[in-house]
């Protein structure tokens, strides 16, 4: 046990696990990337959570980002695009074990506290949004910026998106929309909202509760939580927009979407056209069906679901196009094909949708 722990605090390890007091703390350590996940950390994080989970002497687990900018930016894009490419089971690996992730911290037994402080997109969404515990700062920045790379939003999107108030998550799904701070609050991804300089000493009492109750850990948080006045009298940043979002995303094709924003032709609805215009088309129409499927799916079946969609993303052409645009020549001009939302048939989507027999994901 001592030798685990001295090459767990090892300053150059991607994620560092610690048992403290009565809580376990996952600190994913790769400042420099924003701590972007990689495969290797989620083989060190899935089976830790589920001995923890075990441990009668655990009573919560804390994730945090290390580096004072981001949680986690999200997955390892760029390994994984490369593996795709060659046929590499990275690309089959890391959707299937990252998603296992996100399902065992959906239905972890032990409370699970995500301090998602700074920059939290995509795989960092996945890593907290599925506990029971999600404490935002002044500097959260969230966002769900798949459909810009020809991926669509994973990680337990289809489940949690759909479930936000009104249509909010399918505007995120297909915009990738960043809410900043308290808005992350607002639009209910974050349970509590605390200064980012208050997280150590919250962290500090998070750790000195003895034996807590799932409600003892809930009272800690909402004392924090009242306490905190930044932006308190701000109102939410999209309630102005409120009744477009939930009449224009209300519709069952993107096509229709688009139609219906074109119609609106408020600035509102015009900056929407603008920027779904830069997606890919295969990725909204994908998007939109697996939100609209995973509304009334359980966490389970839509990760299921997504990674069907994940391994049609590997087979297909956007994705390497899009990583091409967005990180690695940084031309920002994707080329995708098909270029219009018309030419995205619907054969073509139950294909991406079909299960894969032996090769599906089993939970």
């Amino acid at each position: 046990q001592h030798l685990k722990m001295s090459k767990q605090t090892d300053l150059t390890a991607e994620v560092l696990l610690e048992k403290r007091g009565g809580a376990a703390i996952i600190t994913l350590n790769r400042p420099k990337v924003l701590n972007a996940l990689t495969l290797s950390m989620i083989q060190q994080i899935y089976p830790q959570i589920k001995t923890w989970e075990q441990d009668p002497e655990t009573f919560l687990i804390i994730i945090k980002g290390t580096g004072g900018k981001a949680f986690c930016a999200g997955g390892d894009i760029r390994a994984i695009a490369d593996a795709g490419k060659v046929g590499d089971r990275l690309a089959r690996d890391f959707f299937r074990e990252e998603y296992i992730l996100n399902n065992a911290i959906g239905t972890c037994k032990k409370p699970y506290v995500a301090l998602i402080d700074g920059i939290t997109m995509g795989g960092g969404v996945g890593l907290s949004v599925h506990g029971h515990f999600r404490v935002a700062t002044e500097k959260t920045l969230f966002a769900m910026p798949e459909t810009a790379i020809g991926l669509f939003p994973d990680v337990g999107g289809g489940y949690f998106l759909p479930r936000l108030s009104g249509k909010i998550g399918y505007y995120l799904a297909l915009t990738g929309f960043r809410l900043k701070g308290r808005d992350v609050l607002k639009a209910g991804i974050a349970t509590h909202f605390v200064e980012s300089e208050k997280l150590p000493a919250l962290e500090k009492d998070l750790i000195a509760l003895k034996s807590p109750s799932t409600e003892n850990i809930a009272d800690l948080l909402n004392s924090y939580h009242v306490k905190s006045k930044v932006d308190q009298e701000k109102e939410f940043v999209l309630d102005e927009h409120m009744e477009k979002i939930n009449s224009l995303f209300s519709a069952n094709s993107m096509e229709e979407i688009v139609k219906k924003l074109k119609q609106d032709g408020s600035p509102f609805a015009i900056k929407q056209l603008e920027t779904i215009n830069k997606m890919s088309p295969t990725s909204l129409k994908m998007t939109l069906r697996q939100l609209r499927e995973g509304a009334s799916m359980s966490l389970q079946d839509v990760l299921m679901m997504e990674y069907r969609l994940s391994q049609a993303c590997m087979r297909g052409h956007d994705f390497y196009e899009g990583v091409r645009a967005v990180l690695t020549d940084k031309d920002q001009s994707p080329r995708w094909k098909p270029a219009a939302l018309e030419e995205v048939s619907d054969e073509f989507l139950d294909d991406c949708f079909k299960p894969l027999g032996n090769n599906d994901l089993k939970l």
